[in-house]
C-alpha cells in the first residue's frame, strides 16, 4: 500500500473515473446527454478501473 507518499498519476485515475462517472450520470438527469451514452460510457469507465486495480502497482514495493 502507498499511502499518501506516492505521487504516481495512476493512483489518480481510479477515483477521477468515479467522479466522471457520477458527473455523466449528472448530465444525463438534466438532460445534456443522453442515456445511450450514459447506458455505454459507465460499464466501460467500470472495466476500465477494475483493470487497472487488478494491474500490479511496481512503485509501492
Amino acid at each position: 500500500m502507498c499511502g499518501g507518499s506516492c505521487a504516481c498519476a495512476h493512483h489518480k485515475v481510479g477515483p477521477l473515473l468515479i467522479a466522471l462517472i457520477g458527473l455523466l450520470f449528472l448530465l444525463k438527469t438534466l438532460g445534456v446527454v443522453g442515456a445511450a451514452t450514459v447506458d455505454l460510457a459507465w460499464p466501460v469507465a467500470l472495466i476500465v478501473i477494475g483493470l487497472m486495480k487488478s494491474g500490479m502497482c511496481k512503485c509501492c514495493k
